[in-house]
């Protein structure tokens, strides 16, 4: 399955700013960072159920907000990249 992963979390306190790089180190261990805060992500359905727990345990849910979409296969290889985007190799190896 192909998800767009994205955040928001709130840095004005040293937690916020720990609970960020939580968040975006738990992105990129299953996806690639495509924007400061917008991961795409190609996994299986045990691989989406873990991270969501990881997120869930990770951040504050009354300052922080996550969205996850879940897009149809082959959306990641059409999608446009204009300006300094870069195409992530989605269906290659992750190397970490």
């Amino acid at each position: 399955m192909e998800l767009l992963i994205t955040y928001d979390v709130d840095t004005t306190s040293p937690e916020g700013q720990r609970r960020l790089r939580r968040v975006a180190k738990a992105c990129e261990g299953i996806g690639h960072r495509v924007q400061k805060s917008v991961f795409e992500v190609v996994c299986d359905p045990g691989q989406r159920l873990r991270l969501e727990a990881d997120l869930v345990n990770i951040i504050d849910p009354c300052v922080d907000s996550v969205r996850i979409y879940q897009l149809n296969r082959g959306t990641f290889a059409a999608a446009r990249h204009l300006g300094a985007a870069v195409a992530p190799p989605h269906h290659g190896a992750l190397i970490i």
